[in-house]
């Protein structure tokens, strides 16, 4: 690239602070900076959640915050691949008795898969995007990094292990290295619109954070009455359907007992929701599948990490086995609580990502 041709650099625009702020950080760190909004609502997403970022409401401030900075802007419909990567899979998830994590899947498939394809047609060098996350570039053929954002209780890492080197060099995440006011701060001086906007911290297409609601009203799930059973297999009572649980539940068993139960697994092929005390809850050794090794392209024979088994757990100290096929037996070298298939473990050394998989049954 000349010295006088300036990086274009395309920004996933949400409508909120964050990504106008990392607009903002950009234009001011001399790139050529354009801002996209990819449409991932369903038609009917609309009406129900039109405050968050599947809605217009989004649509006309990241256009505001664009038009201020004086950047061009582009709608871009993407809902069918949204309905197909990330809603559908979502929906089979439940079905099949896990629990999914949408977020990481539509950074892995959109953000960072379409929007990448939308830049190279307009002529972009690099996405930008809103990611509490740092992205360090190798150099010389050197692998890129991704580790968690100097703001560890915003790190959003967690939501991008499955990213693949093609799709990391391509990356930059500006407010890696600032907390949230800091972005505050940097939409404020911009005088942004969204520089006191209140942040949605749901996922964008379930209202109310009512999963069930969502899959029932959505028609994508109808109930189907199946047997609540105990670890000896003594039905205790009925429910409507495993896709209205996840491990670790609680509430909405609606069964009397003289002790409090829990939801300890889910059985896909019989439509079973099976149920035990709270000590049936905890396990120290689970596999992981479609394992994604960010600093190798082949990880060692053992690897010593702190593994995150969802993204608001503090970690734990665990020793990992990658297999040649892909997957890994992880032993955590103390019991977690509710280890939940279809949820992603992460694995961290330090601030580095080493990577992660998807947990099995």
């Amino acid at each position: 690239m000349s010295e006088t041709k300036k990086a274009r650099v395309v920004v996933g625009m949400s409508g909120g602070v964050d990504s106008s702020a990392t607009a903002a950080l950009l234009l001011e760190q001399g790139y050529d900076v354009v801002g996209i909004t990819l449409k991932l609502w369903p038609q009917d997403c609309v009406s129900r959640a039109e405050d968050k970022c599947c809605g217009p409401q989004a649509v006309m401030d990241a256009r505001s915050v664009c038009h201020k900075l004086g950047i061009p802007y582009y709608l871009i419909d993407e809902a069918e691949d949204f309905q197909k990567q990330v809603i559908q899979y979502f929906v089979d998830e439940y079905k099949a008795g896990r629990t999914p994590n949408p977020c990481v899947m539509c950074n892995e498939r959109l953000k960072f898969g379409n929007l990448i394809d939308r830049a190279r047609q307009l002529g972009g060098d690099f996405i930008a995007t809103g990611h509490y996350a740092r992205v360090e570039h190798g150099s010389n053929g050197t692998r890129t990094l991704l580790k968690r954002g100097r703001d560890l209780k915003k790190d959003q890492s967690y939501f991008l292990f499955s990213l693949k080197q093609e799709q990391l060099a391509r990356s930059i995440m500006p407010l890696g290295e600032l907390t949230k006011s800091d972005s505050r701060e940097v939409a404020r001086s911009a005088c942004l619109k969204t520089a006191d906007k209140e942040e949605s911290m749901e996922i964008c297409f379930v209202p109310d954070k009512d999963y069930g609601k969502f899959l029932t009203q959505a028609k994508l799930v109808e109930k189907h009455r199946g047997e609540i059973v105990n670890l000896q297999g003594q039905v205790l009572g009925h429910h409507d359907g495993i896709e209205f649980f996840t491990i670790g539940q609680r509430k909405g068993l609606l069964i009397s007992h003289p002790t409090p139960l829990y939801v300890i697994d889910l059985d896909a092929a019989t439509n079973r929701v099976i149920v035990g005390d709270d000590s049936a809850l905890d396990r120290d050794e689970f596999n992981i599948e479609r394992c994604n090794w960010i600093p190798f392209e082949a990880p060692p024979e053992s690897l010593e990490v702190m593994a995150k088994i969802r993204y608001n757990h503090t970690g734990v100290n665990a020793t990992v086995q990658p297999r040649s096929d892909g997957t890994a037996r992880v032993k955590l070298h103390i019991p977690q609580r509710a280890i939940t298939p279809g949820q992603a473990c992460v694995l961290y050394q330090d601030d580095l990502v080493v990577g992660g998989g998807w947990i099995t049954r």
